[in-house]
């Protein structure tokens, strides 16, 4: 396994405006995945095309899935995607679209908690993907303890959250404000390996770590834009081509940051696709990064 040179240089950190970007998969039955986050999640179709289809909200790309229908299932122990994070402005939109999963795909419900910084309840969509619907806490009633912020597991009744949060107009029409991907969680092989790869060439701020099993990171201070995780998947190596993720996104605000990022990669010698507005790459594990200039 690879391993990378911490360099500590204010360059080195993403800028406090980075986000997430979408998150791409390769499916095996597209109609199925589509008919999913489309029909389940409350996620708008915005375009389809040749195998390949895009959804979001309010004309913003949050997922991309390619159909791959000749690749297989990875063994649960690769390294990989844990979940994708779809972020919800407020209560009641987060409920509608619990509520339409819930009804229309109601065995792929697999849990909720209360992280203190969000609420959030757990899916897997037909192919087995993790999904995370969740909605954030004010920033102000976050608790953080020199640079890190306070994170829990607490049980989140679900059908007290719907009760509670749960409009007739949401239970109708679904949601209907912004959701993107507010994060993403990854399984790794190893935290050590993350960090030097996701922190220190990356640039992004460790905000909670667990040991040796699970590490969160972020820029701006948010709560995590990436989680990392070794609870299937320590020891693993080098991905092998599967369904699954196939690329996560970062937006950067600016180019100049982008062009540190650049250097970043350069000095330890990680090859890069670089298309002038965007620097592709892979992690150790060869998950797919890609970083781009925000509009």
């Amino acid at each position: 396994m690879q391993r990378f040179l911490s360099m500590t240089d204010a360059r080195d950190v993403l800028a406090p405006a980075t986000t997430m970007g979408a998150v791409t998969l390769a499916v095996a039955d597209l109609d199925t995945m589509v008919a999913y986050y489309r029909g389940g999640v409350g996620l708008d179709l915005l375009a389809e095309e040749g195998g390949r289809a895009s959804l979001g909200r309010n004309g913003r790309t949050a997922l991309v899935l390619e159909q791959r229908a000749e690749l297989r299932h990875a063994s649960p122990s690769q390294a990989g995607l844990y979940h994708t994070a779809f972020l919800f402005a407020d209560q009641a939109d987060l409920a509608a679209s619990v509520y339409s999963v819930a009804t229309r795909y109601g065995g792929s419900f697999t849990g909720s908690s209360d992280h203190l910084v969000s609420k959030a309840l757990y899916f897997d969509d037909p192919e087995g993907n993790g999904v995370e619907l969740y909605w954030d806490r004010p920033r102000d009633e976050w608790r953080w303890r020199g640079g890190s912020v306070e994170m829990g597991t607490v049980f989140l009744d679900p059908n007290r959250f719907l009760a509670e949060n749960l409009t007739d107009t949401g239970a109708e029409a679904g949601p209907s404000g912004d959701a993107g991907v507010g994060h993403v969680h990854l399984k790794v092989g190893d935290i050590a390996t993350a960090k030097a790869f996701y922190v220190d060439t990356l640039g992004f701020e460790v905000t909670a770590a667990f040991g040796d099993s699970a590490l969160f990171v972020s820029a701006g201070g948010y709560h995590h834009h990436l989680g990392m995780n070794t609870w299937h998947s320590a020891g693993a190596g080098t991905r092998t081509p599967a369904l699954g993720l196939g690329q996560v996104s970062v937006t950067v605000p600016a180019a100049d940051d982008l062009g540190a990022l650049r250097e970043r990669l350069t000095a330890r010698r990680i090859g890069q696709r670089d298309t002038g507005d965007a620097v592709t790459f892979e992690d150790p594990w060869a998950n797919t990064v890609r970083v781009t200039v925000g509009a």
